[in-house]
């Protein structure tokens, strides 16, 4: 009787295994199938993102728009960003220098407001508090405009068109992108130093690894009106083929500028502005300038240099006052440690005739003095060294040789400064 329940028992445990085992394939087979569904779910989400990596890459080169806005947002009180940006320095300048005696001074102190307006529309202004270029610390205004993003969307594409509205950097040239004392290597810039800022409107934007800026703007110096209708047109187009290389066509005209009205050309070149040099009769100037740069960025420093041609010319009945203007500048800056680094620029200018080029000389004797000499060929040599802390506090320290030649024969000389700065931002 036992054996008989035994083999009984043993029959039912038979069919219960064979049952289980037959669940447990029914659901590796389940399972082997979701499994499929998964990976193709993951594939084809792959496939997208690889996608959307792609059109980022081609729409936005090197992840930046040229003439992107600087980061405000040091501290934020709501949608309001604030930032700042600020340089304290000492220098120490020969006699015929614009610093002939040892002074220290505030170098520069700018401060950042950007806001949402509406959607994709911006608001940013620079307030100015104090500039190498203006002896008295005050309050100026530097840029502010609206700034629509994304125009292009219309068409279904991102950073193709974007367009600002006000007072802007003049887009000529690439060194007013990183003029800024905290951006700068050196302390002083190159002896052509071309930038402004003016009121007007800009498009710029980018596809694939080409970018622009196109500017129209009124051309001369005052803020507050245009006083010739003909307007100043700017723009720059760059091409970069990799992380480390960059090139760059840049093209402007300031258009007629009024002689007695609008005095002085709102770019900056050689350390001051375009002005008239025609005779009481004169009544309009201009000035048309080229100008290419490159720049290359290796594992332990930076090349960057440019070279370009500008024409002055007025409508003085009483003379032909036509200048040719040819300029080139070298820079490069050596890491000797993760943060503490070498730098050297060498730049020149030379003029056919001459022209008021101040340089770092005294303006009042080499700009405004309407009876001293033209300069005719002018060189700059910068060398610094600098120390890192951060990327928000620079230490750095420069000598800088400045010489050349004026239209009547004379050397310009004694022109040497030395300096000192250390340049922050928030």
């Amino acid at each position: 009787m036992w054996l008989v329940s035994c083999v009984i028992s043993s029959g039912d445990d038979s069919t219960n295994l064979a049952q289980q085992v037959d669940v447990l394939m029914k659901q590796n087979s389940s399972l082997q199938e979701i499994v499929k569904q998964q990976q193709t779910t993951i594939e084809s989400l792959n496939r997208r993102v690889g996608e959307i990596e792609k059109s980022r890459s081609e729409d936005t080169p090197g992840n930046s728009l040229p003439n992107e806005r600087p980061d405000s947002g040091g501290v934020k009180f709501g949608p309001v960003s604030i930032g700042g940006e600020g340089a304290v320095a000492l220098f120490s300048g020969q006699a015929n220098s614009a610093f002939p005696e040892t002074q220290f001074r505030v170098d520069e102190a700018k401060l950042f407001f950007e806001a949402p307006i509406w959607g994709d529309v911006y608001f940013f202004t620079e307030l100015n508090l104090a500039t190498r270029e203006d002896d008295d610390i005050d309050l100026n205004l530097g840029e502010l405009y609206l700034d629509w993003e994304d125009l292009s969307k219309l068409w279904g594409k991102q950073r193709q068109l974007n367009l600002r509205v006000g007072r802007m950097d003049i887009p000529f040239g690439d060194e007013y992108l990183y003029r800024d004392a905290i951006d700068d290597p050196l302390i002083s810039h190159s002896l052509p130093d071309t930038w402004g800022i003016d009121e007007g409107l800009e498009l710029y934007g980018s596809l694939s690894k080409f970018s622009y800026v196109l500017a129209i703007q009124n051309g001369g110096v005052s803020g507050t009106r245009d006083f010739d209708g003909d307007k100043s047109v700017a723009g720059r187009l760059s091409y970069d083929p990799n992380s480390w290389l960059h090139f760059s066509l840049s093209g402007m005209r300031t258009g007629d500028l009024d002689a007695s009205d609008d005095y002085l050309s709102e770019i900056w070149f050689g350390g001051g502005w375009f002005r008239s040099i025609g005779s009481p009769s004169t009544t309009t100037f201009h000035a048309n300038l080229v100008q290419s740069d490159v720049s290359m960025k290796f594992s332990r420093g930076l090349l960057r240099a440019f070279g370009g041609y500008a024409q002055y010319d007025d409508n003085d009945p009483a003379a032909n006052n036509r200048r040719n203007f040819y300029y080139y500048s070298v820079e490069g800056v050596l890491d000797l440690t993760k943060k503490f680094y070498t730098a050297a620029r060498f730049s020149q200018i030379f003029v056919d005739g001459g022209y008021p080029l101040p340089g770092q000389g005294n303006m009042n004797t080499y700009f405004f003095d309407t009876a001293a000499p033209f300069a005719e060929e002018l060189w700059r040599c910068s060398i610094g060294v600098g120390y890192r802390f951060s990327p928000q506090l620079i230490v750095k320290t420069e000598y800088s040789f400045e010489g050349g030649q004026q239209a009547d024969g004379t050397k310009r000389d004694h022109v040497d400064i030395f300096a000192a700065q250390a340049a922050f931002r928030f």
